[in-house]
């Protein structure tokens, strides 16, 4: 059979259907529509008629495609025109779940096959009603039963409707926990060591200002007579007039250092180390 004798019927059967559908039903239905016992399509052709399909409505001339999301072929309208559909419908696929359902919706999808003792133990509280929830939503399915556990509990899973809702066409599609992990870790050390940056940074600063408070002194720790001096000239300087009894103070102060020098002189020769008479002391 041509391949492009089936075109025709595999777009009407994936328009037409109210759930994905897979290459495999395609094919029988194909077959079942046709009618030929010897030139019966394979499932090959129709995965060949697909891929054209698909190439086809990839154009920017349409604005839907034929895309396989949960779980089989069906058609989209494609992302560029969400705001647009959802005017119209966008309440009704619209699924509002609450932190607790969302936390339950998680592992269910990522530890399904699981019993509801199984989550509890792993939230830590109870999780009945927001079991109920996905189930009402359509969100997780009952399984089965799990045999070889106490009471035979029942197992939880994910549906067609959570594939279909989040794109994807089986579990092993969804993230990896190891790689979401790793970048909550990444990020949370970038932060850390921004902060540590901030508080050393802080911390460098004080030591650098007392450090330059004390560099003067440092550089000059011991001044010298004649700077003394210099800077008592440069202060006569400023401050030309003076009274007289600042000229007499300073006098007196000039006659008792005297006095102190000659007072060691006449030690000296009481003990006989200076034999030479002085003459001409005045008293």
């Amino acid at each position: 059979m041509e391949i492009s004798q089936i075109i025709p019927h595999i777009e009407a059967l994936i328009f037409a259907s109210e759930k994905p559908l897979t290459s495999a039903e395609l094919t029988e239905l194909v077959n079942n529509a046709m009618g030929f016992i010897e030139d019966r399509a394979s499932q090959e052709q129709v995965d060949a008629a697909l891929e054209g399909i698909c190439e086809k409505y990839n154009a920017d001339f349409y604005a839907f495609e034929v895309k396989e999301s949960g779980g089989g072929w069906q058609f989209l309208t494609k992302k560029d025109f969400y705001k647009t559909v959802g005017q119209l419908n966008g309440d009704k696929f619209l699924k509002r779940l609450s932190n607790a359902a969302l936390e339950t919706l998680a592992i269910i999808a990522y530890k399904q096959p699981i019993t509801k003792s199984e989550i509890e133990a792993i939230r830590g509280v109870n999780c009945d009603y927001a079991v109920q929830k996905l189930l009402e939503k359509d969100l997780i399915i009952i399984s089965g039963r799990r045999e070889d556990a106490v009471g035979h509990p029942l197992i939880y899973g994910t549906s067609k409707s959570f594939m279909d809702y989040f794109g994807i066409n089986s579990a092993e599609e969804l993230p990896k926990i190891s790689e979401v992990m790793m970048e909550e870790l990444v990020e949370a050390t970038m932060v850390k060591s921004a902060e540590a940056q901030d508080t050393e940074a802080q911390a460098g600063d004080e030591p650098a200002i007392q450090d330059t408070a004390a560099e003067p002194a440092d550089e000059n720790p011991s001044v010298t007579a004649d700077t003394a001096i210099a800077a008592a000239d440069e202060t006569a300087d400023e401050n030309p007039s003076l009274t007289a009894d600042n000229e007499i103070a300073a006098a007196e102060e000039t006659a008792i250092a005297e006095d102190e020098t000659v007072a060691p002189e006449a030690d000296n020769n009481e003990t006989g180390e200076d034999n030479a008479p002085e003459e001409g002391t005045t008293a």
